[in-house]
């Protein structure tokens, strides 16, 4: 399996960024698609973006569109979250994700992903 290490989250004012990144233990960012979710408290998990192996083709979720970008880089095994005019509903613990297809359109919901983060604490609030 993957081993992936999430870091970057925090407590941030509403309207500012922070920058998540999610370190893969393998050179497989080539061949395996790589996911962002998010679970707050009481609330059931929730996708947030992902980005496919190859063609590196991107997805977001709506509530997250024009705010959160997702990039990776090969060479240092990484891939990153950008969250920009993070709201109170960002709040969350986020965690990324692979799994064994090389596009996100090939994953129907989390339960396709076998290889987890332990996640980072996400809190927005004034």
């Amino acid at each position: 399996q993957l081993q992936l290490v999430e870091s970057g989250g925090g407590l941030v004012q509403p309207g500012g960024s922070l920058r998540l990144s999610c370190a893969v233990s393998r050179s497989t960012l080539d061949t395996h698609a790589i996911g962002w979710f998010r679970q707050a408290p009481g609330k059931e998990r929730e996708g947030v973006s992902c980005i496919s192996s190859s063609d590196g083709r991107t997805y977001y979720a709506d509530s997250v569109k024009g705010r959160f970008t997702i990039s990776r880089d090969n060479a240092k095994n990484t891939v990153y979250l950008q969250m920009n005019s993070l709201k109170p509903e960002d709040t969350a613990v986020y965690y990324c994700a692979g799994g064994p297809y090389y596009y996100c359109s090939n994953y129907a919901s989390f339960r396709d992903f076998g290889s987890w983060g332990q996640g980072t604490q996400v809190t927005v609030s004034s």
